[in-house]
């Protein structure tokens, strides 16, 4: 079959299409055709080992242990695991698995759920990682009320796009954080405010809200607290930036440690993809209260250049590989 590989760290130009051997499913597993494969952050971290710290947890000191990228993934069922009950072979699915960047992939079937059935597979491939990190932290850590002020920082993006829609759908008053060029798309999709960075410094105190989401990496905690309600939560989504060492972790890492000396729950988010988040993601989004935005759309062979896109920085929404019909 036809995946992209690499054997070690580096940029974009370490990705290589080519033919390798077919994943075989054990007896809990599901291989799965697939049909696309969402593009996001964590991709461009195990691509170039950066920073370090993603190497120490596991995914290769010195070249990357899993070989092809990719986690999201939207495709049919082609062979389920005897131990399998919930799926069969052609059944529509979303969710996650190691190397999505191939025309086939397997996994443990609980990661997996139900296609949206009014999503088509490169909207769904874009849905598991950035919804399900969204979902954790608004609804799981952020514990988000109704009529509550949320502030989504880096709006426009994957995370950001999906988390905006999700606050409107748990009832509160959201203002989305982005650019100029990005201020219409996250005012399309239903934000009450939107806050152009590029024009004024939204942590200079004279706002306050009851929960951030920020999932952009760069600021520092003490200019979130500012604005925050005197218990408010800063939910610390993003790991951008930074250096080589811990990048943006570094204020996932230390926002616990803040806490300690605040009234304000200052939390550092670590997500993790469940089957059941899966569907109540699939629910809202068949309730027409979720929508994915895709930004671009790239051929498997072209996943270097996908990865570079999403490194500039500009994209609305996320960015998918099709990789079957």
């Amino acid at each position: 079959m036809k995946a992209i590989v690499q054997d070690k760290y580096g940029s974009a130009e370490v990705l290589e299409l080519r033919d390798v051997e077919k994943p075989q499913a054990g007896d809990d597993e599901l291989l799965i055709r697939v049909h696309a494969a969402g593009v996001d952050p964590g991709v461009w971290h195990l691509m170039t080992g950066l920073p370090y710290l993603v190497r120490v947890m596991g995914f290769g000191i010195r070249k990357p242990k899993m070989r092809v990228r990719g986690t999201d993934v939207a495709g049919s069922v082609e062979v389920a695991g005897k131990n399998v009950t919930q799926f069969k072979e052609g059944d529509q699915v979303y969710g996650t698995c190691d190397g999505s960047f191939a025309e086939y992939a397997c996994a443990k079937a609980e990661r997996f759920a139900p296609k949206p059935s009014n999503l088509n597979f490169e909207q769904a491939a874009v849905v598991p990682v950035s919804g399900v990190t969204a979902l954790n932290g608004l609804r799981d850590v952020g514990r988000l009320q109704p009529e509550q002020k949320a502030l989504i920082i880096g709006a426009a993006g994957g995370v950001g796009t999906h988390a905006v829609q999700l606050a409107k759908a748990f009832g509160a008053v959201v203002a989305g954080v982005c650019s100029t060029s990005k201020a219409e798309l996250v005012r399309a999709i239903g934000a009450d405010e939107v806050i152009d960075y590029t024009r004024e410094d939204f942590t200079d105190g004279t706002r306050r809200f009851d929960l951030i989401l920020d999932t952009a990496g760069r600021r520092p905690l003490s200019h979130l607290r500012r604005i925050l309600t005197p218990q408010g939560t800063p939910v610390i989504a993003g790991g951008e930036g930074g250096d080589r060492w811990l990048g943006g972790f570094q204020r996932q890492i230390f926002a616990p440690v803040r806490s300690l000396f605040t009234e304000q729950n200052m939390v550092g988010l670590v997500s993790k993809e469940r089957q059941q988040d899966l569907l109540t993601l699939k629910d809202l989004i068949e309730a027409g209260k979720l929508t994915p935005v895709i930004d671009r759309t790239y051929p498997l062979s072209e996943a270097p250049q996908a990865i570079r896109y999403l490194e500039q920085g500009h994209a609305r929404g996320k960015v998918v590989l099709t990789i079957s019909e």
